[in-house]
């Protein structure tokens, strides 16, 4: 057992788990959002999200929600719900997830099996303490076809191509937006308060229409 703490995130690390454990863990620790799972061909991390993890989660999803709605894209917020494949022996909680293309397939559905529904299309990964696990070939064998990963000073997104992620300039789901845009408007929720940081990112936005 390995665990590492840093300011952003504590994380448990465990090998030779079981996929019946991994489970069984899910079940105890239910939907509290104290501990985020993440599964892989045996391996387990248990991650602790501590203030600053969150804080950088929660803006990113504001900046996302704003840009939907400024582009009047239908989506659906599953947060960070249990994504799992037992036949692929992976499971993994994201920070944040979310349905665009797919939205129509997962619409008013309470439970998802992942056999059968689609992943969902993008995920965010905060990681500012470096994880034990290979996190993006993870994301990539439950084919999320985006992610955006945040080490707290770094963000890059990622886009599934022939079932391994390539680092892109521009988000798949919002093709007018770079990594640096997230970045300002970051550090605009810091140093300006995120209701300004929101009007200045929907005018922004409205510019690019």
């Amino acid at each position: 057992m390995l665990t590492v703490i840093n300011t952003g995130e504590e994380r448990t690390f465990l090998h030779n788990i079981s996929w019946q454990l991994y489970e069984s863990l899910l079940a105890e620790i239910g939907d509290d959002g104290k501990a985020r799972l993440s599964y892989y061909s045996g391996n387990l991390e248990f991650m602790t999200p501590l203030p600053v993890h969150e804080n950088y989660n929660r803006q990113i999803d504001r900046l996302i929600i704003v840009i939907a709605e400024e582009l009047d894209l239908n989506h659906n917020v599953f947060g960070s719900m249990t994504i799992k494949r037992p036949d692929l022996a992976a499971g993994k909680e994201p920070d944040s997830c979310y349905y665009f293309a797919n939205e129509p397939a997962v619409r008013g559905k309470t439970k998802l099996d992942f056999t059968q529904d689609p992943p969902p299309d993008l995920a965010i990964e905060i990681d500012i303490t470096s994880s034990s696990l290979n996190q993006l070939a993870l994301y990539a064998t439950l084919g999320v076809g985006e992610v955006w990963r945040y080490d707290g000073a770094e963000l890059v997104f990622y886009q599934l191509h022939s079932a391994k992620y390539v680092a892109v300039d521009r988000s798949l789901t919002f093709p007018m937006l770079a990594p640096a845009r997230v970045l300002d408007f970051l550090a605009d929720c810091q140093s300006e308060g995120v209701n300004q940081a929101v009007k200045s990112l929907r005018k922004w936005v409205q510019a690019q229409l």
